[in-house]
Order: structure tokens, then C-alpha cells, then sequence
């Protein structure tokens, strides 16, 4: 990409995309404040659930979710689906490589601390089915794609995220002679979370567009609409992360040598999970926007839900609550900061791809600048 169109792309970033690694640092601490100085918020805001859901919870998702999945274009989700290597690599990647890595890390890492052990391992049971449609589409990854691999994955969550618990909890552990942890949750609690969370913004997103374009056009929709409702993910996005830091901000500052021990496995975690999808895309030239949307759905993780079950079946104070809740303090900066890598790497990895060359200049000059 040639200097002048790098500076024009970035005069089309907002203030909110420049400078969201700062956001999301200061409403982490904001979250971690809020959550040390107002202990009573956490009463407050378990007192407004609904079906284990705590409704400002909920709603700061909902309000996150539904502007990028009103940007999808849905006469092009077909296409995304006859992808078969693309879907058989984000299966592969999610449901058995994943977990699989996870459960590894946490017994490498923590051999001594069961609670924390159980609790990361909760944490790579629970597939992306949020905020990697925000990284993705930061990424300029395929929409689409992201879409449908979450859409999967949401289906795959209902139906195997028990038995994977029991597999990875108590089956496993107990072949290699390790010590076995228990998980008892609800199936009908986690197709509750995926409907919540998954269901509701992608009906109203589709509903969106299937309206707006018959009523005033797709130029309308996509130049007029879009652009007023986009910034809402990114307000949602920092409101979310505010609350999940409050309900445990004592808990965090309280163990900060346990934090460490819980992140560095997480480190390790998102960064291969990340390089294997992005090394698996080029592998099978899927080209530069869907290697993306690979990397990055294999690397998330639905935090929200492995924080629900957690809390739900060893209690709000356990450790396995406490290692839920630093997935996104990890989660979070981490994968935001692999945004900026993928837009480095369209550059230097996919040179031959022209929407690579066309990536808005989110890439390593304008991080620089």
C-alpha cells in the first residue's frame, strides 16, 4: 500500500478505532476500581438476573453484538458455507485442537492449583461466540466467514460443551493417573447463553438489512445507516468489559501472583491458537480474509459463558471464577493487539492477495505513527 493511500485510509478511522487498546485498558481499570471501592455493585447487579443472565451483563452485549452483525451482508452467507476447508479448519481448531492445548497448558502451568487448572480449562471449552466478530471485523477479516464459524460454533457449544467438560475434566485426567474435577452444567443453560448472547443480535441484525435495503436501498443502508449504528459495538464493548472486571475486581487485585500464574498459560494460549489458524489459512490459500477470521475464531473464547458456568457450579468466589474472569484481561489486550499483527501480516504474508493490498491502513506504519 503506497503512503498516500495508507494516510487517506487512516483519515477514515474514528477516534474510538485509534485508540482502542486505551479504552479497553482504562475501562479494565475502571472495571477493577469500580469493583474495589463498590463492593455492594456486585449484589446489585446479581440481583437483576433473569435465568442466571444479570441484565446489564446482557444488555452490554446485545448492544456490542448487533451493529457488526447488521454490517453482514446475508446473500453472500451461502458462499462462506461451500468453503469446506474453511469450515473443516475452524472445527478442527476449535473443538479439538483448542481444548486440547488448553487442558495441556493448565496442567503444565498449574500442577499444584486445581481450582485455577479447572476454571482454564472451563475457559477453552467455551468457543468465541461474541467478541471475535469485533476483532474480526478490526482485522478486516471476512464478515461473512465470522458469521457463520460463530454461528457453528454456537451450535457445537450446545451440544458438546458438557461432554467435553466430563471428557476433559474427568475422563482424561483420570487415563493419565491425574487428579479428576467434576462439571455438572445445565445444557439447557448454555443454549440460553448462545440465544441470548448469539440469537437475539443475529435475528435483529438480519432484520436490519432485510428491511433497510427494501425500504431505502443498500447505498442507504451501508453508507447512511451502518456508519451511525457501527460505534455502538465498540460502547458496548468497553460498558461489557466495565461490569465483567467489577463483579471480581477485588478477587483480581486481591491475588496478584495468582493472576500471573493464570495469564502466563493464556499468553501462550491465544498466541498459538492464533498462528496456527493464520499458518493453517495460508497453507490452504484461503487468502488474507479468511485466514484472518480462522485465526481469530480459533484463538477467542466465549469468556462470557465460561465465567457463568463457573460461577454457577463452584460459586462467584471460587478460583474457577477467578480464572474466568482473567481470560478477558488477557483475552482482551492480547487479541487486540494480534488486530494490529494481522494487518501487518497482510502486508508481509499476503502481498499477492489484492483485498490484502486493499486493507484499510490499520497496519504497522499507521500503529507506528
Amino acid at each position: 500500500m503506497s503512503g498516500a493511500s495508507t494516510a487517506q485510509a487512516a483519515r477514515r478511522l474514528s477516534t474510538l478505532d485509534r485508540w482502542l487498546p486505551a479504552w479497553i485498558g482504562l475501562a479494565m481499570v475502571g472495571g477493577l476500581l469500580v469493583g474495589r471501592f463498590v463492593p455492594a455493585l456486585s449484589d446489585v447487579l446479581a440481583s437483576m438476573e433473569v435465568g442466571g443472565i444479570s441484565v446489564p451483563i446482557a444488555l452490554g452485549l446485545l448492544v456490542m453484538m448487533y451493529p457488526v452483525l447488521a454490517k453482514v451482508r446475508y446473500d453472500k452467507v451461502a458462499a462462506v458455507t461451500g468453503d469446506k476447508k474453511l469450515l473443516v479448519s475452524s472445527l478442527l481448531l476449535n473443538w479439538i485442537v483448542g481444548p486440547a492445548l488448553m487442558f495441556a497448558l493448565a496442567w503444565t502451568f498449574l500442577p499444584d492449583l486445581p481450582e485455577y487448572r479447572t476454571g482454564l480449562i472451563i475457559v477453552g471449552l467455551a468457543r468465541c461466540i461474541a467478541m471475535v466478530v469485533i476483532w474480526n471485523d478490526l482485522a478486516c477479516g471476512d464478515r461473512e466467514a465470522a458469521a457463520v464459524l460463530v454461528a457453528i460454533n454456537s451450535v457445537f457449544q450446545v451440544l458438546a460443551f458438557s461432554l467435553l467438560g466430563y471428557v476433559y475434566l474427568t475422563v482424561l485426567p483420570g487415563w493419565l493417573g491425574l487428579d479428576t474435577q467434576g462439571l455438572d452444567v445445565s445444557v439447557g443453560e448454555i443454549a440460553l447463553n448462545v440465544l441470548v448472547f448469539l440469537g437475539i443480535p443475529l435475528v435483529a441484525g438480519f432484520a436490519s438489512r432485510w428491511i433497510g435495503e427494501r425500504t431505502k436501498g443498500r447505498d442507504w443502508y451501508e453508507e447512511r445507516f451502518v456508519p451511525k449504528v457501527g460505534p455502538w459495538a465498540l460502547y458496548g464493548l468497553l460498558f461489557t468489559i466495565v461490569l465483567l472486571f467489577a463483579l471480581q475486581g477485588d478477587a483480581v487485585t486481591s491475588n496478584p501472583l495468582d493472576v500471573v500464574r493464570i495469564a502466563l498459560p493464556l499468553l501462550v494460549y491465544f498466541a498459538v491458537m492464533w498462528g496456527l489458524g493464520m499458518i493453517l489459512g495460508k497453507a490452504l490459500s484461503l487468502g488474507y480474509a479468511r485466514s484472518t477470521t480462522l485465526a481469530f475464531t480459533a484463538a477467542g473464547n466465549n469468556f462470557e459463558l465460561a465465567i457463568a458456568v463457573a460461577i454457577g457450579t463452584f460459586g462467584a468466589t471460587s478460583g474457577e471464577a477467578l480464572a474466568g474472569v482473567v481470560g478477558p484481561l488477557i483475552e482482551v489486550p492480547v487479541l487486540v493487539g494480534l488486530v494490529y499483527v494481522s494487518l501487518w501480516v497482510a502486508r508481509r504474508w499476503f502481498a499477492v492477495d489484492p483485498y490484502a493490498v486493499e486493507v484499510p491502513a490499520r497496519e504497522l506504519d499507521e500503529v507506528r505513527s
